[in-house]
């Protein structure tokens, strides 16, 4: 049997971040993964070949709508669907090779196949072949993500009923698409659908999109999607979907009751989340019980099995590939006895559609309902240079301040390329930032980072460009 200080079951970004930093702090380690490839879900049916197909989609959408025209450019493009999948296949084995040299890199062994907890220090790998190895380890890190949540009555057969993974891959581009959920991952893919030609229509079982971010962002981000030829059914319950060979009848009723409607459509996305990956994984043996939606609780990592521990979207917290990063690492750092920490209250989320979602920190309504004193900052891209020089004004910045201390406690946009400019109100809120520490930066002229400097004046009421 081979001996290890750590053992890691799962290959996406918690697993192969945890792999590196044990790497680097000289634990032997090893790295157990079933798919065949590191990067998880993220990399191979997630964050990655969205993104590739959201860029390509933005681009083609760019030269056949009105925007290359304006802009004085006369193209006559075609869509070459075949050629837009293999580009995307194309950067994510590039992406999933380079995640596999990191562990050469850090020295770390990439056991292939299925791994399962087979009492304290051992866990089991199943090879595709049939066989299995048992590796001993004084310590066992539980980092196997999370899978698609089904929907009662819906089958999905990721042919017409498909979920996130099937809507990567369409054969043709839908005339109508149905989206079931309007988080995150059904309005970014339904965005890649849209621009490509579909009609898409989002049900949604609330009565507004993306529950969890800033109420105001939320709205305005609908009217945006809306203008763009959205169409949205909120506070709808899906009761079922029939598939044929052509297409797919899906029923839905108002929560409140009333009368069904039904929608036919060329697909139905089902897209209302995501839930923790624990099946098979031999929990039992060492006396872990998962919580009903399966995720495993944990104290700084710690499962309350002594040398078992747990990151990314198997426990608490919010299912992001960069949390499961941080995670990852202050959980390998405790193993080998340093410091490891995670501030859970400075983890961004973007969605990265057009214009870009992104929020960092409390939004107005957390901050109401603790009673916290609070001022507001905002400022329109529409008073934006850069923006207004490359048409792409629509959407807005918000900071939230504490209203005596003016320390920064979120902020929340919609805009173009906002997933990227977070990150300053990150590293403010990280050191303890007030909004007169960003508003008295310099800033580059012109950059849509400016929209971000001019919404913290505005917090103390001075912003000077609107």
């Amino acid at each position: 049997m081979a001996q290890y200080d750590v053992v890691i079951i799962g290959g996406g970004p918690g697993g192969y971040n945890a792999a590196i930093r044990a790497g680097q702090l000289g634990l032997k380690t090893a790295i157990v993964e079933g798919r065949g490839k590191l990067g998880g879900t993220c990399l191979n049916v997630g964050c990655m070949p969205s993104k590739a197909l959201l860029h390509a989609s933005e681009m083609y959408e760019a030269a056949t709508g009105p925007e290359f025209a304006k802009l004085g450019i006369e193209v006559k493009p075609k869509l070459n669907l075949v050629q837009m999948m293999a580009q995307k296949a194309e950067s994510v084995e590039a992406l999933t090779k380079g995640v596999e040299f990191l562990m050469k890199k850090n020295k770390v062994d990439y056991v292939k196949g299925w791994g399962r907890i087979d009492g304290a220090g051992k866990v089991v790998v199943k090879a595709e072949d049939g066989s299995e190895t048992t590796l001993e380890t004084k310590n066992i890190v539980i980092a196997t993500g999370s899978e698609p949540t089904p929907l009662p009555g819906v089958t999905i057969d990721n042919k017409r009923v498909v979920d996130s993974t099937g809507a990567l891959s369409l054969p043709e581009v839908p005339k109508s698409l149905v989206v079931v959920g309007a988080g995150v991952i059904g309005l970014e893919l339904g965005s890649v659908w849209k621009r490509l030609g579909a009609e898409v229509t989002v049900v949604e079982y609330l009565d507004r999109i993306l529950p969890g971010t800033d109420t105001e962002v939320a709205n305005a981000f609908q009217k945006i999607l809306t203008k763009q030829g959205f169409k949205f059914s909120l506070r709808a319950k899906v009761t079922g979907a029939t598939a044929s060979a052509k297409g797919v009848k899906l029923t839905h009723e108002p929560v409140a009751g009333g009368e069904a409607t039904t929608i036919e459509a060329d697909y139905v996305l089902v897209a209302i989340g995501r839930r923790p990956y624990t099946q098979g994984l031999g929990l039992e043996t060492v006396g872990i019980t998962p919580d009903k939606r399966g995720m495993i609780a944990n104290d700084h990592y710690k499962t309350g099995v002594d040398g078992v521990w747990v990151i990314g979207d198997v426990t608490s917290g919010p299912m992001l590939a960069h949390k499961a990063e941080d995670e990852a690492v202050a959980c390998i750092e405790l193993i080998a006895g340093k410091a490891g920490h995670v501030n859970y209250d400075i983890i961004p989320g973007v969605i990265y559609t057009s214009p870009e979602v992104a929020t960092v920190g409390k939004t107005e309504e957390d901050l109401k309902a603790a009673g916290v004193a609070y001022k507001v900052g905002k400022f329109p891209f529409l008073a934006n240079s850069r923006a207004k020089i490359n048409h792409e004004t629509d959407g807005f910045v918000k900071v939230l301040a504490d209203a005596k201390t003016d320390r920064i406690l979120g902020a929340h946009a919609v805009g173009p390329n906002v997933g990227d400019m977070i990150a300053e109100i990150c590293v403010a809120m990280e050191f303890g930032g007030a909004s007169e520490d960003v508003a008295r930066t310099c800033h580059p002229h012109p950059t849509r980072s400016e929209a971000f400097r001019q919404a913290a004046m505005g917090v103390e009421g001075w912003t000077m460009q609107a």
